[in-house]
């Protein structure tokens, strides 16, 4: 299995912050963003064969400073062509072009959302349902739901409806961009790139796949941060800061 990290995107709702700065290289508790999605990564059992990092032209050279001070020996960089907002050829193109020679599983992950929860679950569950899976997480009100994709399963935990960024409603249940693929996906990613459908949100690749194909959703058990605009990521920093230092002293109390 491969990890592929979706970090292409301009942040635009976080200007002036990310003018000149990619949004996953910000900061929170001391460290990037994407410090923490790809110490997660690193953790699975057994582990990652590759991590692809999908950036882009203009903070390339960002990524390789940021790379070269890590020394990690199996993540790689791969940019699109673009340059600027304008230009950008959106994160389901981007993945597609990146599998397309790929014939293995594949974990995707925003590299803007910061969750607690370990990734060795949610591959357990998708060995056993040998299907792509969905990370779902509860919002904390509709309000929330209405950023995300809401979610509704059978009691088989199959999605039977998911639609991305809906005006109302009816759940808080949502679909996080962290997603299991079996390698026969590759395809389905190709023929929904050539229909000329939404490229930008990965969530609208989730709900067109899961009317062709049996999708699961695999329940979180804590809430993730989401990082799209200034004051979600103030709230991020602040809450995702007292998450980990709440579990920290879990653990130091549990050893004890």
């Amino acid at each position: 299995m491969i990890a592929i990290v979706l970090a292409g995107g301009y942040a635009k709702r976080l200007w002036p912050l990310t003018l000149d700065k990619p949004k996953v290289l910000l900061p929170v508790a001391g460290k990037p963003v994407i410090d923490y999605v790809i110490e997660k990564i690193l953790r699975v059992s057994p582990p990652v064969g590759k991590i692809i990092i999908s950036t882009n032209l203009r903070f390339q050279s960002q990524f390789e400073e940021w790379l070269e001070t890590k020394g990690y020996n199996n993540v790689v960089l791969i940019p699109d062509n673009s340059t600027n907002e304008y230009e950008k050829i959106g994160a389901v193109k981007a993945l597609s072009n990146i599998v397309s020679s790929i014939r293995e599983n594949f974990l995707v992950l925003a590299g803007d959302n910061l969750f607690l929860d370990e990734l060795n679950g949610l591959i357990q569950f998708f060995n056993e349902k040998h299907s792509p899976a969905v990370a779902l997480y509860q919002a904390r009100n509709l309000d929330e739901a209405k950023k995300g994709a809401i979610v509704v399963l059978n009691e088989e935990g199959r999605i039977m409806s998911y639609i991305e960024k809906p005006e109302n409603p009816k759940t808080a249940l949502v679909g996080a961009c962290i997603y299991a693929f079996p390698a026969r996906i590759v395809t389905r990613l190709e023929e929904y790139v050539k229909l000329g459908l939404s490229s930008d949100e990965p969530g609208k690749f989730i709900e067109w796949l899961h009317k062709r194909e049996k999708v699961y959703g695999y329940m979180l058990k804590n809430h993730l941060c989401d990082i799209g605009t200034l004051e979600s990521y103030r709230v991020a920093a602040d809450e995702f800061f007292s998450n980990i230092k709440t579990e920290v002293v879990s653990s130091d109390e549990a050893q004890r």
